[in-house]
């Protein structure tokens, strides 16, 4: 049984006695399928294949490609050696992917070669091309020698975006990433008849835990598609018979955009149970739209990389409650004060968590990690309150963060590039509310005297340095900013000043 399997290695081994033949994973773009022995094999060899460039226990191995068949393979070989997986988001620009590898210590980068441009000229490790599972380890052994892995073990450095500007690594173990893969199973009731459609990137653990992780563990099958595409995703449910789907509440409101009259008649998703949602609230008439023209439930959850991924779901009944983000599936959650007293239900104070999900620390950052986890806790910096059923609400950011489009954005890495820029005097950067994105970013500037700079300029320069999805799209240039007593800029005063 998989309660028993301490380690990913043995959860996919114990999976591939048993399903020996079953289809495992699907890949939409090309049509290829593994099944569960199939799988274990490919993955045996891209083990070999990283050992034989030095990669052991406990070295960190970047993974810089899209959603893809050869993602899923370079996971599970990295975690069969015991390896540490190091997803590199892949919208980020050379110097951000260069602090990401760099900081990581990372021992070599498996990169598919349409990401090699953007790694020319930047500090990296060894580069190994993995575009063809099948190619990249044709003469590496299926055998693999034994790890002798615990469920201590790391198996994830995931960076999550740090309030310093700077990210931070979080360090998942095997135990964090079964635990969780454990709790949504059951939560969701999922079992060996459902196929999870992976549509989110998996350079986040929303694909990695929710739609990869969780169908292994629950001895089911998954299909991974490159990316979204509202005009594709129908056809893709109906001709995969997929049971449920991860998204952001952009991709829903991009579906109703597309289909405003619901799914084409000639498409049959008849097995699709619900869309898993979170990394932002959905807005409830986009829900209840959603769910009217699609004939499918809506599950919001609750989560942070810290906490592997989901940390909370809503029931996937109709009990659920819209608006609330649910209820713990495994882990225990309370909400306090300032001075980490419980507060009452319906009670405002800041969310924190504990359990098997919850990672153990910040790659060599200690400081960041004895904040984090203070007083037996970790703290999530999210407001919010639990009512008397136990369902929890996400009320506000105890940070500054921007969620846009379900990625994480953190002002003060932006505003620190701003002012490198020779024009800027000062400058503040806030999320203004977006109809799609659900937040977008707007910075607030303050020119140096004489200085003619325009709005066009300023985006420009962020785009040389910054990922597109991190970019202001809104410059608003003031005379002066907000402060308080103390010098400390008042983003709240330019959220008013926006509206």
């Amino acid at each position: 049984m998989a309660e028993f399997n301490k380690n990913v290695r043995e959860l996919l081994e114990t999976r591939a006695s048993e399903n020996f033949d079953k289809t495992w994973l699907t890949s939409e773009s090309d049509g290829r399928r593994w099944t569960y022995s199939e799988f274990n094999q490919a993955v045996n060899r891209a083990a070999n294949l990283l050992a034989s460039r030095g990669v052991g226990r406990g070295d960190v191995v970047s993974l810089l490609m899209p959603n893809s068949a050869e993602y899923i393979i370079a996971y599970f070989a990295c975690f069969k050696l015991g390896a540490l997986a190091g997803p590199v988001n892949s919208l980020l620009k050379s110097e951000e992917i260069e602090y990401v590898v760099g900081n990581s210590e990372s021992k070599l980068l498996l990169a598919n070669s349409e990401f090699l441009p953007v790694l020319e000229g930047i500090s990296v490790p060894e580069i190994v091309v993995f575009d063809d599972e099948a190619n990249a380890t044709a003469n590496f052994d299926e055998a693999l020698d034994d790890t002798n892995l615990t469920e201590n073990d790391d198996a994830i450095i995931i960076y999550t975006s740090g309030t310093t500007g700077k990210p931070k690594g979080c360090l998942l173990t095997h135990g964090n990433l079964i635990a969780n893969a454990r709790q949504i199973s059951e939560w969701m009731g999922f079992g060996p008849d459902d196929r999870l459609l992976t549509i989110m990137p998996l350079f986040h653990m929303n694909a990695v835990s929710v739609t990869t992780m969780t169908a292994l563990y629950a001895g089911g099958s998954s299909v991974v598609s490159s990316k979204f595409s509202a005009s594709r995703f129908w056809q893709i449910i109906s001709d995969y018979e997929i049971t449920s789907f991860g998204s952001v509440a952009t991709m829903l409101s991009m579906l109703l955009q597309k289909y405003p009259d619901g799914v084409p008649s000639d498409l049959d998703i008849s097995r699709l149970r619900f869309a898993m949602c979170g990394s932002a609230p959905v807005p409830a008439e986009v829900m209840r739209r959603f769910e009217k023209t699609f004939n499918c439930l809506v599950i919001e959850g609750y989560g942070l990389s810290e906490s592997t991924c989901r940390s909370t779901f809503n029931p996937p009944d109709t009990s659920r409650r819209p608006g609330s983000c649910g209820k713990p599936i495994g882990n225990v959650m309370a909400v306090v004060d300032d001075d980490d007293d419980l507060v009452a239900d319906g009670e405002l104070g800041e969310i924190v968590m504990r359990g098997p999900n919850i990672c153990k620390a910040y790659y060599k950052n200690e400081a960041a990690t004895e904040k984090a986890f203070r007083n037996g806790w970790f703290h999530t910096g999210d407001i919010g309150y639990r009512d008397a059923d136990g369902f929890f609400y996400i009320a506000d950011r105890k940070s500054d963060m921007i969620i846009r489009g379900g990625e994480n954005i953190y002002p003060r890495e932006i505003d620190e590039l701003l002012y490198k820029h020779p024009a800027v005097a000062a400058a503040a950067v806030i999320g203004v509310p977006d109809e799609l994105y659900g937040e977008e970013v707007a910075a607030f500037i303050v020119l140096k005297t004489g200085e003619n700079v325009n709005e066009e300029d300023m985006i420009a320069f962020c785009r040389e340095h910054l990922a597109d999805f991190k970019c202001p799209k809104q410059i608003h240039f003031v005379a002066d900013i907000p402060k308080g007593p103390t010098g400390k800029l008042l983003k709240r005063e330019l959220s008013a000043m926006y509206k």
